[in-house]
């Protein structure tokens, strides 16, 4: 499905790809706005910034819950919403490069193990992540000593594309190529279905693309980070 107005290659409109794509399952809305459930992520899309849409995605939102959009544009919303972020994210698109640590091995994650990637998740704030976040695809880990120090998963799904995500290691295991390691791994299983691996970080978070960057992702484009939520 395009959206009119803008491009169509589908990682201009990552989240409405995925929900009108390989996600469509998952989606909450018609035809105008659609969202992931609330209890898996937070992501929300419209077809346009028409009023229709918008209001559209306010009829899918109750009380304090979020729309969280990434656009090829800035949003302006309606008076009707509050804006809480106007940020940019950097798309980035590539295979990293492969990588091993002798000893170490990445471990499947599931629903027993939420509750040690929820705790991961709330000290390193990787982005938002939910109980049930892990239904969106794959996701791995690195246990040392029975503790969960580092995973990252997949997310959106927009046509022949996986997005990569929560990506995070704790902050006492840093520096030892944790992150690469799942990032590499992650991305090979991805590539290995015939899909294309990317991810998304803030334009502020330099450090973290630069990692990327020496891993052999490219940025493919910059993208405008809203949050939203309905006045009360």
């Amino acid at each position: 499905m395009s959206v009119s107005g803008t491009s169509s290659h589908p990682l201009d409109r990552p989240i409405w790809t995925a929900l009108t794509s390989r996600q469509q399952g998952l989606a909450e809305g018609g035809a105008l706005a659609r969202r992931y459930p609330p209890a898996i992520a937070p992501f929300a899309d419209m077809a346009d910034m028409s009023s229709e849409s918008f209001a559209a995605l306010g009829a899918l939102m109750s009380g304090s819950e979020l729309a969280v959009l990434f656009t090829p544009d800035p949003v302006t919303a309606p008076a009707e919403f509050k804006l809480l972020l106007a940020e940019t994210g950097e798309q980035m698109i590539g295979t990293p490069a492969a990588s091993a640590i002798h000893g170490v091995e990445p471990i499947t994650l599931g629903a027993d193990d939420v509750p040690d990637m929820m705790t991961l998740t709330e000290l390193t704030k990787p982005g938002p992540f939910s109980a049930r976040t892990h239904e969106l695809g794959i996701f791995l880990g690195i246990r040392i000593d029975g503790e969960l120090v580092a995973m990252a998963g997949e997310r959106m799904k927009p046509a022949n594309y996986t997005e990569m995500t929560a990506v995070c290691v704790h902050p006492s295991h840093r520096g030892r190529g944790y992150g690469q390691l799942l990032l590499a791994t992650i991305s090979r299983q991805i590539s290995t279905r015939g899909e294309i691996p990317f991810l998304h970080v803030f334009s502020n978070n330099t450090s973290a693309i630069a990692l990327y960057r020496r891993q052999g992702m490219e940025i493919r484009r910059r993208l405008h980070v809203t949050v939203l939520q309905k006045r009360t």
